[in-house]
């Protein structure tokens, strides 16, 4: 054969498979003591990423201040790294964001939190049924930033994003332990319960009888054994499951989770429900009307069309939030609960802006 020009090109392939970034993505990985002998046996060893914007790369920042970005369940901290069709990665558009001179942002640190789980997630919280998800977060993780890079080590300095399941994390979090964040964004995070879950329960309920025998050991053992997921044989039971692990884990029973409703009828378990319902970002709002009160920037935003009608969790949240007089922003577009990615860097760019005055 004749006349092949190909041959080995040094250096990256450029755009659109690698854009140069102007900051910098540091990949790390941190070894958690208390993620350690969770009931899960979930590995405690969790990559984290660090995004350095130009400034902080050029070695002239210092008491930078920092945001905390959350993934949605069933995500992993790698996620970030994926590129949609013809578009940009999140990491790439988050590099864009900094590096756009028409609008402006403050440099910053942005760390991108793996709470993983083998059954989808953690929604971030402290459970005995999954590992001190919350601790690891506020205690070890943002220790080990603050001791390694050049943040402020300030709650009123530190702000956290996240949509979905991590929309829920930067809603409660903050709530929880105010001594650590000053700031957040929640893209559609889960909120307003009775209507993001109760209607899904009949469906899951129904799921585990007619797939796994209305057995949820049968269901667990499966979806571990099993060598890919398949949303419509798993999804389903694994939402509510995943849930109960995080609202109502089995005081009794370390490791053991209560569910909502009864099996195998799915008749409502009003006195488990109820503990689930203290989890309501609409509902704890009020117990913690001073932490929110105190945050420096509350920005939330929801696709109208959102598959799981979290625009209205949200619009319910900023209602709360009117009435306990705690100044936010909350913003309805165009779209649906997924591909809504580009919306973080605006959000973030938010967050530095009021992190940063």
């Amino acid at each position: 054969m004749h006349g092949v020009a190909i041959r080995e090109a040094q250096g990256p392939a450029g755009p659109p498979w690698q854009r140069p970034l102007r900051g910098a993505l540091d990949a790390l990985v941190v070894e958690s003591e208390v993620l350690a002998s969770n009931r899960l046996a979930d590995p405690p060893r969790r990559p984290v990423y660090v995004y350095r914007s130009p400034g902080v790369v050029a070695g002239a920042a210092t008491g930078m201040p920092s945001v905390y970005v959350l993934q949605g369940f069933t995500g992993q901290v790698d996620h970030w790294l994926c590129r949609p069709t013809f578009d940009l990665t999140p990491i790439e558009r988050l590099d864009a964001m900094f590096a756009d001179p028409d609008e402006p942002c403050p440099d910053a640190i942005v760390v991108y939190v793996d709470a993983w789980t083998s059954i989808g997630g953690s929604q971030f919280l402290n459970s005995s049924a999954t590992g001190r998800y919350l601790d690891y977060l506020c205690d070890e993780i943002v220790e080990f930033i603050d001791d390694r890079y050049p943040t402020a080590a300030d709650r009123g300095r530190r702000g956290i994003a996240g949509h979905s399941s991590g929309g829920y994390g930067a809603m409660v979090v903050p709530m929880l332990r105010p001594d650590v964040f000053g700031a957040l964004a929640s893209h559609a995070g889960d909120a307003l319960f009775e209507v993001a879950y109760l209607r899904e329960f009949p469906s899951a309920v129904r799921s585990l009888r007619d797939h796994f025998d209305g057995s949820v050991e049968t269901f667990l053992h499966e979806l571990r054994a099993a060598d890919h997921f398949d949303y419509g044989r798993f999804g389903p039971f694994l939402n509510l499951y995943a849930m109960a692990a995080a609202y109502s884990p089995d005081p009794d029973d370390r490791g053991g989770v209560i569910l909502p409703v009864e099996l195998p009828t799915g008749r409502l378990r009003d006195d488990v429900w109820a503990r689930w319902l203290e989890h309501d970002p609409v509902r704890m709002a009020a117990r913690h009307a001073d932490a929110l009160r105190s945050m420096r920037r509350i920005y939330l935003d929801a696709g109208r069309s959102d598959d799981y009608y979290l625009d209205l969790g949200a619009q319910a949240f900023s209602a709360e939030l009117a009435k306990l007089g705690v100044e936010h922003t909350f913003e309805l577009f165009d779209g649906r609960h997924g591909g809504v990615g580009y919306r973080y860097p605006g959000a973030i760019r938010e967050l530095v802006r009021a992190l940063a005055g």
